[in-house]
């Protein structure tokens, strides 16, 4: 039960009450009969609303209403517990937040004193979930709307990478470049989409739920190709997007191979070379052996 206009109740008598049961009316010093007030209160329940925000900007969850009754009660609830963040009664001039034990909420509630609105500033992850309005109204009932929402963690930037392809044709080492788009610590950005654009058009894409804390997409690439690519990663409310430019990401795979061939023979160069000045110094430590046994 909810007392309403504390001052009105001592001048009149009268009680707001938001519970359904039966009450009873005496007064003390008259003789007349006590009165019996069976209260039966009605909840309109309204639909469900998906709310989406980026983790460290506001949001505010709206009433629909352009202004509270002197009579009403606000109440906003979070979570399966519905614990009470915030609540506003007009008549008693009372605009009140709460913090929650977890300290969650702790100086980001804000509440309009005029329309009854929610706002979450600098909002986390951890400020996902259901939100419970309930609007107490004499007359009318309990009108309850209810917020789903889901908070999505900053997106982080794709990166490109390239490689050649292992045992590659005398043709594909020519023309051949296989790229790598990826993305890492995406625990926390809900649904995240992957994908390769050519030019306007959508190429390849991968999709993945927030369990998943990286993922990457392969595309391959002719070298001398002037076909535009950009790499994306997106979520419902937000998205990066990384260019390609070929000539800077891919090297022709025959120069790759060329290099490592290079490479190899500039190694075994230098083991001969090693070799021959160990044999050269094991000769002249033989030499120098025999000659000191002669002299002995």
């Amino acid at each position: 039960m909810v007392l309403m206009g504390h001052s009105e109740f001592h001048q009149t008598g009268s009680l707001t009450i938001t519970d359904t049961g039966l009450y009873q009316l005496k007064i003390s010093g008259r003789k007349s009969p006590s009165k019996t007030f069976n209260v039966t209160i009605y909840a309109v329940f309204g639909k469900m609303k998906s709310v989406s925000v980026m983790e460290g900007k506001s949001v505010t969850l709206h009433t629909d209403l352009t202004e509270v009754q002197i009579n009403d009660v606000i109440e906003w609830m979070f979570g399966p517990e519905e614990t009470l963040i915030a609540s506003i009664r007009k008549r008693d001039r009372i605009f009140f937040t709460y913090d929650v034990d977890d300290v969650r909420f702790k100086d980001r509630l804000q509440v309009n004193n005029e329309t009854g609105s929610l706002t979450v500033t600098n909002i986390t992850t951890e400020h996902s979930g259901l939100y419970q309005l309930d609007i107490i109204r004499w007359g009318v009932g309990i009108i309850t709307h209810r917020f789903n929402v889901t908070v999505y963690a900053c997106l982080p930037i794709p990166v490109i990478t390239s490689y050649c392809p292992q045992n590659p044709s005398s043709s594909e080492s020519s023309s051949k470049c296989v790229l790598v788009c990826s993305v890492v610590n995406v625990t926390h950005c809900g649904n995240v989409t992957l994908s390769w654009y050519k030019g306007n058009s959508l190429f390849s894409s991968i999709s993945v739920s927030d369990l998943n804390s990286s993922l990457s997409l392969p595309l391959e690439v002719e070298y001398q190709e002037n076909n535009i690519y950009s790499c994306v990663v997106s979520n419902p409310i937000r998205n990066q997007t990384k260019h390609l430019n070929i000539t800077e990401v891919c090297q022709p795979c025959s120069d790759w191979v060329r290099s490592c061939d290079s490479t190899e023979a500039a190694m075994r160069l230098v083991v001969s070379a090693l070799m021959g000045v160990a044999a050269v110094a094991a000769i002249v430590v033989l030499v120098y052996d025999i000659r000191s046994r002669r002299l002995e």
